[in-house]
């Protein structure tokens, strides 16, 4: 119970953290994830269902977050060549820009993290890639 609450209670003190350091960006770190998915696509686009896979988010989430970026610029909805019914969210030149300015905020940051040193970051990697693994999020 303990190591849980402090899990929950330590996701809780990083997204606000990160939400607050992509303020200025009229980003959440859930926004943040989905351009930053977009911007390491191939075509710089995936449809909504790839996103909320690769995100393991529900899709009425994805389309709350997609929602948003398109009605702030930073993503457009077109349909999915491969797929008459499916969409695709497609980043604009203006997410490109606004996810490179709040990546290099995050990172002089230290995503939030700068209390631990290297070998601690690795260490808590390592820990919790034993709970993701068996999670299914990636294999061994």
């Amino acid at each position: 119970m303990a190591a849980v609450t402090s899990i929950m209670r330590a996701h809780q003190i990083l997204l606000s953290q990160l939400d607050t350091l992509l303020k200025p960006h009229d980003l959440t770190f859930a926004r943040y994830e989905a351009l930053v998915l977009l911007t390491f696509s191939r075509t710089g686009s995936l449809p909504l269902s790839r996103i909320g896979e690769r995100l393991m988010v529900h899709p009425t989430s994805v389309t709350n977050t997609v929602d948003r970026l398109e009605r702030a610029g930073l993503v457009r909805r077109m349909p999915n060549p491969r797929d008459g019914r499916g969409v695709l969210a497609e980043i604009t030149d203006r997410g490109r820009e606004v996810v490179e300015g709040a990546t290099a905020d995050l990172m002089a940051a230290g995503f939030a993290m700068t209390m631990y040193g290297e070998a601690e970051l690795e260490e808590m990697f390592g820990l919790l890639r034993t709970l993701r693994v068996a999670a299914g999020d990636f294999a061994d």
